[in-house]
């Protein structure tokens, strides 16, 4: 499998985009859920980056 640096790079355009929808549409909300998140334990906080990471690798897959 060949890297195509068009598709890493536009795949990084799209995260940016899309984690820049919250602040733009809701502000309140993004500090309601930042403050919610500071107060988790270190283990959930990293349970919900593996799932987030499996889930993308999955989706991936299933795209490519």
């Amino acid at each position: 499998m060949e890297l195509n640096w068009a598709d890493l790079l536009a795949a990084l355009a799209l995260v940016l985009v899309i984690e820049g929808m919250i602040p733009f549409l809701n502000p309140r909300y993004l500090r309601r859920m930042l403050e919610t998140a500071s107060q988790l334990d270190d283990r959930t906080l990293r349970m919900a980056g593996l799932a987030s990471m499996v889930g993308g690798i999955v989706m991936l897959y299933l795209v490519r």
